[in-house]
């Protein structure tokens, strides 16, 4: 029974590491994909927009009028939305960096969708030697919890040179003394616990392997950023058929 909780605690760690290591890249993905495609969304909806309102101005006929309205109100601006997109949208509209990605003038470049293969080594590393499963008291766990969030981070910005720091420290920190786990009830118990963690990590992948984000990503794990160029591409096909649909209108 202790070596089953034993294999189950370590199957645990790995099952959370891989889905944290999803996790950052869902997170990654979505801020890359609001950077490079934000700036066209929000120029279709601008452009749908004045198109709707050229043909209610053109009509007259009230239906024609209430489109227009519903159409204009998609694009008003929305607090926080300099945030959401980092400064490519502001409150008159699009920025000069997004209309360079518009025009494919060269912009800055993203971040990185995916974190280095060091950088997730180390992370991995990390998070087996110090996962706060593996603590058996509240002080050891606390500390490990606190330790692993600042990994988390670390991990989450693809920061080598900080994880390796961090690596050092735990090395240079306390190590825990082992305990055995002796008592069927207790072991009976910690059995129950790591079911219920699994269920919960297991929902979690689930959420995001089924996000719009999470299920784009999965369409292309190991280049997204070609992915990404497949759907800008779309999208200025869009752009310059909106744009030319309007231009006939407003004739």
């Amino acid at each position: 029974m202790e070596r089953a909780v034993r294999v189950a605690e370590q199957a645990l760690i790995e099952f959370e590491i891989a889905v944290e290591t999803f996790r950052v890249e869902v997170e990654n993905f979505s801020r890359l994909h609001h950077q490079k495609l934000g700036p066209m969304y929000a120029r279709l909806d601008e452009l749908d927009a004045s198109i709707a309102e050229a043909r209610a101005e053109q009509s007259g006929d009230p239906e024609d009028l209430r489109l227009a309205r519903e159409a204009r109100a998609a694009v008003l601006p929305l607090p926080g939305v300099e945030v959401l997109f980092d400064d490519w949208i502001d409150s008159d509209g699009i920025s000069p960096e997004a209309a360079a990605m518009l025009t494919e003038r060269p912009v800055r470049p993203p971040q990185r969708v995916r974190p280095s293969e060091e950088v997730r080594r180390l992370y991995r590393e990390l998070a087996r030697k110090a996962h706060p499963d593996l603590a058996r008291e509240d002080d050891e766990r606390k500390r490990r919890e606190e330790f692993i969030t600042r990994v988390n981070a670390a991990y989450a910005r693809g920061d080598e040179a900080l994880l390796r720091e961090l690596a050092e420290e735990w090395e240079a920190g306390p190590a825990p003394a082992e305990e055995r786990l002796s008592e069927s009830e207790e072991l009976y118990a910690r059995l129950e616990w790591l079911a219920q963690r699994k269920d919960l990590l297991s929902a979690l992948a689930r959420e995001l392997e089924e996000s719009a984000i999470g299920s784009m990503l999965r369409l292309a794990p190991e280049d997204p950023d070609k992915l990404l160029e497949e759907i800008a591409e779309q999208l200025r096909g869009q752009v310059s058929e909106r744009e030319a649909e309007l231009a006939a209108l407003v004739q």
